[in-house]
């Protein structure tokens, strides 16, 4: 009880007198011209995939060097209109705090039950494309260079038919083309709809314990345009999965990208890459298929990073309600718990977590944990009196030593409750730090802009590969200044069905000079440069 309190002091104190306690982030998803509002298609009859969607993304689709946004939506069910927009939405950041909606001149009003979202440049032409997960079939839209989008699923031999919701790129296999991990949730359909109950009267969103689960899929780019679906022999085809979140990450450190994929109600795997083209399922001896009372929890997005400056990276889970945030601790071999310990598992306990991620929002150099909280009932608190439909989203800020305190209460309107989903950051005015789009379920998303007032100094690194993938996905940053080095991992995908920025922002604190920048390229290649200037934007390319 005397270190809780000590504990509790350190906490209170670090709040009170640092100026960076208090997140500076400013609701300006109306001001800035987003209209949007996500449509899941409910008309009374509570379908399961009306709980889940969807996702968001950050794109600079047309290289003016302004981040774009795409939110993802969900179409009606078929013969129950509900006069609702049913397409995803393309805003264009037009670099003065506004953005235009182009969803029709990018060919993009289409109508899909979309769920997740990962963009990256699969060809390597220089323009960033996405993938589209939906309740179907997935779609895979390459971008024209134009301002326009094409639909070339079927063109690149892609078909992922089934209920897929997060997805990643990533080279697996190190020939300089992306390869797409899809994770998949179950098998359901209008037809095999089932009747649960919250009550033992009204029917209630069934839990995924009533569905058979799906296996995931690994496409690989063949680097002409198509892909090969190399699921199965890469034994990534569990079809007991139940798969609701991905992070590709080398957790072992051998130079090869592994992958992690969060399981709702089904033991979390950890897919350890052999570098042989397949992958060995690792989650059992890791310590993360299950929690720490041996039971599969209700995993839903994931992201991973390294908080404590270990070197290493470890892995930030978000559960159901009743079931505390997973802070799994990269020892190794294996992966310990730390969320009681670092202050966010009781904080967590009765929110349900989809959207979360590892960043720096106060600049800080230390990465502080973000989610998007909401629960899937909307009558759950007539049967759960202290949990809500509508939640508020929990902002961990680092204090150090492995420790987090939620500021998020310290804001009001980050605090407005909403059915959050998908969350993912992006620097939408190129001010070297760290904004925010959370989306809502069958409600508006929430597009934050972050105003920090504390004068941290920063660096912001964009990559361009060459013999590697153009986006420089899978390359290891490291920066080094007075204080030591931070690693940071380029990735797509991770959070919830969402894709943030594919740049990195090093927070660098009251740091004066940046000694070293070391870029480890895919490829193997090694950039290094020295004296940098801080506060800036770079871009870097291999070779």
């Amino acid at each position: 009880m005397n270190q809780f309190l000590v504990f509790l002091f350190i906490c209170v104190l670090a709040m009170v007198i640092s100026p960076l306690a208090i997140p500076d982030y400013v609701n300006i998803t109306k001001q800035a011209g987003i209209e949007f509002k996500h449509n899941n298609g409910a008309f009374g009859q509570k379908y399961l995939p009306e709980t889940m969607g969807s996702g968001s993304a950050f794109i600079d689709y047309n290289k003016d060097g302004w981040q774009d946004i795409i939110l993802v939506n969900c179409k009606d069910w078929p013969g129950h209109p509900t006069g609702n927009n049913q397409t995803m939405a393309l805003y264009r950041n037009d670099g003065d705090g506004s953005f235009t909606d182009q969803t029709q001149l990018a060919k993009l009003d289409i109508k899909l039950y979309g769920m997740g979202i990962s963009v990256a440049d699969y060809d390597n032409d220089g323009h960033q494309d996405f993938y589209l997960t939906c309740l179907g079939m997935d779609r895979l839209f390459q971008n024209q260079g134009d301002g326009t989008f094409v639909d070339v699923t079927e063109k690149s031999n892609i078909s992922n038919p089934y209920f897929g919701t997060s997805c990643a790129w990533f080279d697996y296999d190190k020939d300089g083309y992306l390869d797409l991990y899809v994770a998949n949730y179950v098998e359901w359909s209008v037809e095999t709809d089932l009747f649960c109950t919250l009550d033992g009267t009204s029917k209630s969103y069934c839990t995924p314990e009533s569905y058979r689960g799906q296996p995931s899929k690994l496409f690989r780019n063949r680097g002409d345009g198509t892909f090969s679906d190399v699921s199965k022999i890469a034994r990534i085809a569990d079809p007991t999965s139940k798969s609701l979140g991905v992070c590709t990450f080398d957790y072992d450190g051998d130079g090869l990208v592994d992958v992690f994929e969060a399981n709702d109600t089904q033991p979390n795997k950890l897919y350890r890459n052999n570098g042989d083209g397949t992958f060995i399922e690792q989650g059992m001896l890791a310590g993360i298929a299950y929690n720490e009372d041996g039971k599969a929890t209700g995993a839903m997005g994931v992201d991973a990073g390294d908080y404590d400056g270990s070197g290493t990276e470890s892995l930030i889970i978000g559960n159901f309600s009743n079931e505390m945030i997973n802070l799994y601790h990269n020892e190794g071999d294996f992966f310990i718990d730390d969320a009681p310990v670092a202050n966010i598992g009781m904080v967590s306990l009765l929110t349900l977590t989809f959207g979360c991620f590892f960043f720096d929002f106060d600049l800080d150099g230390k990465l502080d944990i973000f989610t998007a909280n909401g629960h899937l009932e909307n009558d759950i608190n007539r049967v759960q009196s202290e949990v809500t439909y509508k939640q508020s989203p929990h902002l961990f800020r680092n204090i150090g030593n492995a420790k987090f305190v939620d500021v998020a209460n310290q804001n009001a309107e980050l605090m407005e409750p909403i059915v959050g989903r998908g969350a993912a950051y992006g620097d939408i005015d190129n001010d070297g730090d760290w904004d925010l789009i959370v989306t809502n379920c069958n409600g508006r998303p929430r597009l934050f802009r972050n105003d920090r007032q504390a004068s941290h100094n920063w660096i912001k690194i964009k990559l361009v590969g060459e013999k590697s993938n153009r986006d420089g996905i899978g390359s290891k940053i490291i920066v080094t200044t007075e204080s030591g080095s931070q690693v940071r991992t380029l990735r797509s995908g991770s959070s919830y069905c969402s894709q943030s920025e594919l740049s990195i922002i090093f927070g660098l604190g009251n740091d004066r000079q940046i000694r070293q920048i070391d870029i480890n390229w895919p490829s193997g290649l090694v950039t290094s440069l020295t004296e940098v200037a801080l506060n800036q934007s770079i871009t870097i390319k291999e070779n």
